[in-house]
């Protein structure tokens, strides 16, 4: 795909996110107004569950209503505690996120403690009815094919509505290899659930290899709906507006 049809795909797939030890409600606000600019606007922000009210704010404040606020619950050690889980994600929906990314218990699984994982996910799932799940496996710790695709077995079985890479935390965040063993497991499982790129996704280039394989896997069209495909990142933005700000310009040269 030539780089105008990445970045018009990026775009509509972006959760645009924060998560850093020192935002501030300053930075959460400039992140909410630069969701608005050529292209359109990315289809959710992602922060810390302290800073959905704010988010929610300037995103209104901006005429984004349609923008959703996602946090990150459990996160990001992916503690095996469904209680600690629940009340989390409450508080999260009552703070007003739409959506909520929750770390699978990742090393329970690898002591060979499935159900302890499973636990938290049935947990989260049961407290955001109605909302979008996105478990985050943490594949570069789970590191072998074999044991992430158990994880997004287990993911998929106990209702995530998405399987996510990675919190960015770790030395190893998304690869292509991780993708394609999470979009094999996705397609086996009917493709309906979706797939969210994260941690290491800084480019175009990036962006358009997680789209090509998904094009390849799940087929044309999928990823395009982002209901199925999202890639988490922060600084992806700026390349994706100055390369639809430059097609904005030229068809503005070419127009009679």
């Amino acid at each position: 795909m030539n780089p105008s049809q990445a970045a018009r795909r990026a775009l509509a797939a972006l959760d645009l996110t924060s998560l850093g030890e020192d935002d501030t409600a300053g930075r959460i606000e400039a992140l909410c107004a630069s969701a608005a600019g050529p292209g359109g606007a990315p289809p959710a922000v992602c922060v810390y569950p302290e800073h959905v009210a704010t988010a929610r704010r300037a995103l209104d404040a901006a005429g984004l209503k349609d923008v959703a606020v996602a946090t990150v619950v459990n996160f990001p050690d992916g503690a095996a505690d469904p209680g600690r889980v629940e009340r989390e994600t409450r508080r999260a929906v009552a703070a007003g996120a739409r959506e909520i990314d929750v770390v699978l218990p990742w090393r329970a699984l690898l002591a060979g403690k499935p159900d302890e994982a499973r636990r938290v996910v049935e947990a989260c799932r049961a407290a955001c009815p109605g909302r979008p799940l996105k478990v985050i496996l943490e594949t570069g710790e789970l590191a072998q094919a074999g044991a992430i695709r158990a994880a997004a077995d287990l993911a998929l079985d106990a209702g995530a509505d998405f399987i996510k890479t990675s919190t960015g935390k770790v030395a190893t965040g998304a690869t292509p290899a991780s993708a394609r063993t999470m979009l094999e497991a996705i397609r086996a499982h009917g493709g309906q659930a979706g797939f969210k790129a994260s941690g290491g996704v800084r480019t175009l280039a990036d962006a358009a290899t997680y789209l090509g394989l998904a094009d390849e896997i799940l087929g044309d069209g999928w990823a395009d709906d982002p209901t199925h495909f999202r890639i988490g990142a922060s600084g992806l933005l700026a390349e994706i507006r100055r390369v639809l700000g430059a097609v904005a310009e030229e068809d503005q040269e070419t127009s009679p």
